[in-house]
């Protein structure tokens, strides 16, 4: 849904379409209507990760969401900064941005895949690649 801001919570970083806001045991975040990715602002992504049931939040397709992985450019939605480019230092694979001040916008299906750490995490990293060679 295109970005409205008298509708809409915030502006999508990435596909510049309208979030919603979406909530799990009373902690809010952001999601896009059209690319599904997620903003967590402070340090909401850690508090949800400890909680059971959270991944439902991620409801969009993680095939959709690696291709929004090419698009790391973008400024954060609360103060337009440029957002750092990271990875998950325990999995490689999962592909973030970072607003120190604000905070975090995950593709579709990071969340999901950040609350789970497995063995396979391993092999998705070095299938992937490292991020500062593949989109810089």
């Amino acid at each position: 849904m295109e970005y409205d801001l008298a509708v809409h919570s915030l502006k999508c970083p990435k596909c510049e379409h309208g979030m919603e806001e979406t909530t799990h045991q009373d902690i809010a975040i952001d999601r896009c209507t059209y690319c599904q990715g997620l903003w967590f602002d402070d340090d909401r992504a850690a508090q949800l990760k400890k909680l059971a049931g959270s991944e439902y939040l991620d409801i969009g397709d993680p095939k959709e969401g690696w291709k929004w992985d090419s698009h790391g450019d973008i400024d954060c939605p609360r103060c337009s900064k440029l957002m750092k480019k990271c990875a998950d230092p325990k999995q490689r694979h999962i592909w973030w941005e970072v607003c120190d001040d604000h905070g975090v916008f995950m593709d579709a299906g990071e969340f999901t895949d950040y609350k789970s750490e497995t063995f396979l995490d391993w092999f998705r990293g070095i299938i992937k690649g490292k991020r500062k060679d593949i989109a810089p």
